[in-house]
């Protein structure tokens, strides 16, 4: 086994079976020979294929005493490695796990399985395969994981329960054409949301996870990495991130103006008044800003190719452009200019002494807040048009 192969040539190949490595020579050599005995116990034509990250402990001789093939990968990170690994990879299947023995590469019936049955990647599930004692902090099990699982679902429509497993097997030639990019561990989170953008198909299968075997503290860590994730999940949904949010605050601010326009709102023992309206329409101007985001964010994700084009996504294409949006914010200023110059007349023929109509001071309030939000649309309009120029000028003949 010194090329390392199992079971057949390299033009045979059906599993990859893909280590990340940086400085593992704890517990490597038991994950080669886990992974070495599935595929004899098996007779699948396979490899061991070790992505190592610039090992220093002696990782590398390891591997090759063992049989696997190693490969250097000079990037440093997580998701570097992988990508390398997987970019190397002589499988037209692959699996992939940590190589601190808290997997078992023994058992990996259930993901070849899987592949063979049609799943394009594979996720394991080790909520429902069993963790053992110590093996998964208390933070990541009852919150980090659980969390961006759920926010994984929803944003995405994903069907894991468990979004972060480090095991997991795919398809490499599927994989391969999503073009992942992100080098640290939030590579985790993009290979299954590009994958449900993609449309691949996604399944699971129950897997067990152990305390690992190294004495030394692991890569992860939990504040920066969970942040990492979360930051991936939020940047790959402009309607969560933006949309929601701003048509949430636009509603709430726009109700409230309009319920404390003709004057102050008693509400148990408190008064809402003029600071109120202010409040008011600070959140609808917040929430139009939001909404404004969403609109770039999404047109330019099309563009780029960063995120699937839709039918909705065309048909905001289609109607937020510079030349609309401009006329769109040219009136809402005549307008707020209209309320504020109305207001100001009324002040003006009170000798701009104190005003008995509390709907005076609400008029110049919504009508500056009218013309910042036109501000605002105006200006997003000639950056909406910068984004959509490389574009144009690769459409044009």
């Amino acid at each position: 086994m010194d090329d390392g192969f199992a079971g057949g040539t390299a033009a045979e190949l059906e599993l990859t079976i893909l280590m990340p490595c940086l400085n593992e020579a704890e517990t490597l050599a038991v994950c080669i020979e886990k992974a070495n005995g599935f595929l004899a116990r098996t007779g699948v034509a396979g490899e061991v294929l070790i992505a190592d990250n610039g090992s220093t402990d002696g990782s590398q001789e390891i591997a090759r005493a063992m049989g696997a093939r190693v490969i250097p990968v000079p990037t440093k990170g997580y998701g570097a490695a992988l990508l390398g690994g997987i970019a190397a990879a002589r499988g037209r299947y692959i699996v992939m796990g940590d190589a601190d023995d808290s997997y078992d590469f023994s058992r990996l019936d259930s993901f070849l399985e899987g592949l063979r049955a049609g799943g394009q990647l594979v996720m394991g599930n080790r909520f429902e395969g069993g963790i053992g004692p110590g093996a998964m902090p208390f933070l990541h099990r009852y919150l980090g994981n659980p969390v961006l699982s759920l926010l994984g679902r929803t944003f995405f429509g994903i069907p894991v329960g468990d979004f972060h497993c480090g095991l997991r097997a795919f398809d490499a030639a599927a994989i391969r054409g999503l073009g992942l990019q992100t080098t640290g561990m939030e590579f985790a989170s993009e290979m299954v949301v590009r994958a449900a953008i993609a449309g691949l198909r996604i399944d699971e299968t129950p897997t067990t996870l152990q305390k690992d075997g190294r004495s030394r503290p692991p890569h992860l860590k939990t504040w920066r990495d969970g942040w990492r994730h979360l930051k991936f999940l939020l940047m790959y949904s402009p309607r969560w991130l933006f949309f929601y949010p701003g048509f949430l605050m636009t509603g709430l601010g726009a109700g409230l103006a309009a319920l404390l326009f003709p004057g102050p709102v008693t509400v148990a023992s408190a008064t809402l008044d003029l600071n109120a309206f202010v409040a008011a329409c600070f959140m609808l101007l917040t929430g139009v800003q939001m909404i404004t985001f969403g609109v770039l964010s999404r047109v330019y994700a099309a563009m780029t190719g960063f995120l699937p084009a839709t039918p909705r996504s065309n048909a905001l294409a289609r109607h937020a452009n510079t030349d609309r949006l401009a006329l769109i914010s040219l009136g809402l200023a005549v307008a707020g200019l209209a309320a504020f110059g109305y207001a100001l007349v009324k002040w003006a023929e009170r000798d701009f002494g104190p005003l008995a109509d509390p709907r005076i001071p609400r008029l110049v309030v919504a009508g500056l807040a009218a013309v910042a939000v036109a501000l605002q649309t105006f200006f997003s309009a000639f950056l909406l048009g910068t984004l959509a120029i490389p574009k144009l000028r690769r459409d044009a003949p």
